[in-house]
């Protein structure tokens, strides 16, 4: 088989898995919006709110966890068995630590939401819903280092299990516990948070359980190295700049969302509808974003620089496609994908205005989450930090201000930001993962000295 050829199936065969996990988690929140939201407007909004507060809250921890991309996967590439041990583990021990500061960053929500000006009769739900989702920050976390691991030596299809079970888990719960079926209480948003807390415990011993052959070589004893602080620290600084790319980005959408609460209710929660139909759509291209750091990094691990080189530009050409595609029907049908939501007449019409902007900009959003899984694959991980800060905050934000506010476009002037922010930041990751491939890369490696493979 041609190479080109092969190296497609061999994307396909990790993307297509990871694309599965990526929009059924993804779908734990789609469920807490779709039930809820036939309680409540408020209810939707509140939900929606909880659920930016932890994901913003989490992303820093998260990304830093994503050092395990370019170390496991060089490590496999080059058949470094102890390697790729050593980078499982001090992502566990990663997780513990990190889930502690996370956790306390999301008590004071009451007072967040408060500060940012977000519709009074909304808080009280938010805040709960945030504070009772804080209790599954350890195992989130722990789930993440599973399958970033999983994903790097291509045990997939027990991911993909756990999710199918923890989805089914979290729909029946919030299906007893929003509504007050099987003998439990109606409790509305907050019996949402507990149904997805529940579920998140659950897909994590689920995955433990079923992918404990593919994960007993690098669990089943603790290699000595991993006491090491000095390497635990330089994975922290390999991760960290990821983390705060993620924060960059997930705090700019985050910002846009405190902003569309100052117009109200009915513009939260239709900002949050258009937000969740193209967030479902991203899942793909960040999919095929973990791919491409799979594939680009074993060819670094390999010393075969003209295989990552493939595997970045097919990856390319899947993201983008898909994102042109699923473009095309969020400018073509906008209120029919609002009416799966919600029966609100108000938000149905804000959120026809809001959705074919969604189209333009999440072409823009899968080129740049494509670029940033090459170049984590690669091991660049500082440089895009600073096309994530003037991208995401010296462009986009001060748009959606400017057009928000000063303008007559109001909500949709807010959004208008977000394709100004995410078109210059997919433009610079493109010119970083050419110039990368011109220069020639080094494979990633905490416990001895790197070593240059040239340029193809």
């Amino acid at each position: 088989m041609a190479p080109k050829h092969s190296e497609f199936r061999a994307l396909l065969t990790i993307a297509v898995p990871v694309v599965t996990v990526q929009v059924g988690l993804m779908l734990m929140g789609v469920v807490d919006t779709l039930m809820v939201g036939r309680v409540s407007a408020a209810a939707l909004a509140a939900v929606s709110l909880g659920n930016l507060y932890f994901y913003n809250a989490m992303c820093i921890a998260m990304g830093t966890i994503m050092a395990l991309d370019p170390l496991v996967s060089q490590a496999l590439g080059a058949g470094d068995e102890a390697g790729v041990t050593r980078a499982v583990q001090r992502g566990l021990v990663l997780a513990v630590l990190l889930s502690a500061p996370v956790m306390l960053v999301m008590l004071p929500a009451d007072f967040v939401l408060t500060t940012f000006r977000q519709p009074a009769e909304v808080i009280p739900d938010g805040a709960a819903y945030t504070r009772i989702s804080a209790t599954s920050i350890v195992p989130f976390l722990i789930f993440v280092v599973l399958r970033q691991t999983l994903q790097a030596v291509g045990s997939l299809r027990t991911i993909v299990w756990t999710i199918v079970l923890a989805n089914v888990l979290n729909g029946v719960l919030n299906w007893a516990l929003i509504f007050g079926h099987l003998g439990a209480p109606a409790m509305g948003v907050r019996g949402a948070a507990i149904a997805t807390v529940v579920s998140r415990w659950g897909m994590t011993v689920i995955l433990l359980l079923i992918a404990w052959q593919a994960l007993r070589p690098y669990l089943s004893r603790l290699d000595p190295a991993v006491r090491d602080i000095g390497a635990l620290w330089r994975v922290t600084v390999l991760g960290l700049p990821i983390g705060v790319q993620l924060f960059l980005e997930v705090s700019a959408f985050a910002a846009v969302g405190l902003m569309m609460g100052v117009f109200g209710t009915a513009q939260v929660a239709s900002h949050q509808i258009a937000l969740n139909l193209a967030a479902l759509t991203f899942m793909v291209p960040l999919g095929i974003s973990a791919a491409a750091a799979v594939r680009v990094g074993h060819g670094v691990g390999a010393e075969e620089l003209a295989r990552s080189l493939r595997a970045a530009k097919l990856s390319y050409y899947m993201g983008g496609g898909f994102m042109c595609t699923t473009a095309v029907l969020f400018i073509l049908i906008p209120e029919p994908l609002a009416r799966l939501y919600t029966a609100d007449g108000v938000v149905i019409a804000i959120t026809g205005l809001l959705i074919p902007i969604a189209g333009m900009f999440q072409v823009f959003d899968g080129l740049q989450a494509v670029g940033a899984g090459v170049l984590r694959g690669l091991g660049d991980t500082r440089v895009p930090l600073a096309a994530m800060l003037a991208g995401y905050w010296l462009i986009g934000v001060p748009v959606s201000v400017l057009l928000g506010f000063y303008t007559e476009l109001g909500p949709v002037g807010l959004w208008w930001g977000f394709v100004a922010g995410l078109a210059a930041v997919a433009v610079f990751l493109i010119w970083r993962v050419r110039s990368l491939f011109r220069r020639g890369v080094s494979r990633v490696l905490i416990d001895a000295a790197p070593r240059v493979t040239p340029a193809a």
